[in-house]
């Protein structure tokens, strides 16, 4: 038995684990395979150093900069090497570990090769979680129950918060880790923008090391195979410029779904479980950065059943505060935004996008507004979108 029991030890799962077990309450953290490395870019934003602080003593890989193409491989670089901390890029099973470490560290209970498949009742209420061990079924219960282990969560499913995915409201992705001779800027990280809705990505790792993928967005995932815009960003001739001699070591490939659409609203809690991190959508719908708000949403529901414990009330009442804290109130409407601005980024093949770069390029305060909207997922600013509208009208 259980305070809380947590389905996912990724980013999300670890935080919300190590939050909990920080002030000594009884937290079991369900892992399928510890030793499976989720399918990500890997570029990590240093406002996570807000919440793991001991990363500043690990030799992580730092980035100071972004170049952002559009489909016509217009460029915008941005530095802000003495401006913020280093941002950085990592390899995703050495930094989940490094987070999981942490929570087990603080007192959680670490049940690793478990694949959560369905919830354990009593009286029509969920008390726990029943998992696949090997070939036996275990049962865990738990007060409270978080699921955070991804989009093929069993457990979403069957809970009655979330529905399926539909092909057009996801992304695909495909990416791999390859060693090479090249020539990318080892402190900046590169996203392609293509004409249609997907770009791709080239992320240093180290000096002849580096992160390369592809993905499709919402109703592209139908028109375009990820495996063969994959091939055909990988091959596109303009990446010459960067692996002059063209011969790769893959190290590691995979493809993953990711949501595009923002947050559920409906989603994030009811009766006595709480979902996060892109189980429920913590994705930046532009960028498709997920690693920040995922962990700022394990944080909270910590926090919130850290509460629920406290005053011995797990009801709705109490777990609605997971929902309206003010950090996920923000990250919520920003996601709300910036998806609204999809179909408009990518319009007539990305014109407005291609604009926008344009304007950025001649003008410090719109340059600020697209970084802070790629990087950050801020939205840009009604005056910004309407300016874009006027030089588009121009042309």
């Amino acid at each position: 038995m259980y305070d809380v029991l947590i389905s996912g030890a990724g980013p999300a799962g670890s935080k919300c684990a190590e939050v909990i077990a920080n002030r000594g309450y009884k937290v079991g953290l369900i892992e399928r395979n510890t030793a499976w490395r989720k399918p990500c870019g890997g570029a990590v934003s240093s406002r996570i150093l807000k919440y793991y602080p001991q990363l500043r003593n690990l030799n992580l890989h730092p980035i100071t900069g972004i170049s952002m193409y559009s489909g016509d491989f217009d460029q915008l670089k941005y530095s802000w090497k003495d401006i913020r901390e280093p941002s950085f890029t990592v390899d995703r099973l050495e930094f989940d570990t490094i987070l999981r470490n942490i929570a087990l560290d603080a007192g959680a209970e670490l049940f690793d090769k478990n694949l959560s498949f369905d919830f354990l009742y009593k009286q029509n209420r969920k008390i726990g979680i029943k998992t696949k061990h090997h070939n036996e079924t275990k049962e865990y219960q738990g007060r409270i129950l978080i699921i955070a282990d991804g989009m093929g969560s069993k457990l979403a499913n069957k809970s009655n918060l979330r529905e399926k995915w539909n092909i057009d409201g996801i992304g695909l992705a495909k990416c791999a880790i390859m060693e090479a001779e090249n020539n990318i800027d080892k402190s900046s990280i590169s996203l392609f923008f293509q004409k249609y809705k997907g770009y791709g990505w080239i992320f240093p790792l180290s000096e002849n090391r580096f992160n390369i993928g592809c993905g499709t967005w919402l109703e592209a995932n139908r028109v375009y195979n990820i495996n063969q815009a994959y091939k055909d960003f990988q091959n596109h001739s303009y990446l010459n410029k960067f692996f002059p001699n063209r011969k790769f070591k893959e190290i590691w490939s995979g493809s993953y779904p990711l949501p595009a659409l923002g947050i559920n609203d409906k989603s994030l809690f009811k009766d006595n479980i709480m979902m996060i991190g892109d189980t429920v959508g913590f994705v930046s719908p532009i960028s498709g950065e997920g690693i920040h708000a995922s962990i700022v949403s394990g944080q909270v529901a910590g926090e919130t059943a850290i509460s629920a414990l406290e005053n011995d009330d797990i009801s709705d009442q109490t777990l609605k505060k997971y929902k309206l804290h003010p950090n996920i109130k923000k990250i919520r409407r920003n996601f709300k935004m910036t998806a609204s601005m999809v179909d408009f980024l990518y319009e007539d093949d990305g014109k407005n996008l291609s604009n926008m770069f344009l304007l950025a390029k001649s003008d410090e305060k719109a340059r600020e507004i697209v970084i802070n909207m790629f990087l950050f997922g801020q939205p840009p600013s009604k005056e910004f979108v309407l300016r874009l509208n006027s030089l588009r009208q121009k042309q």
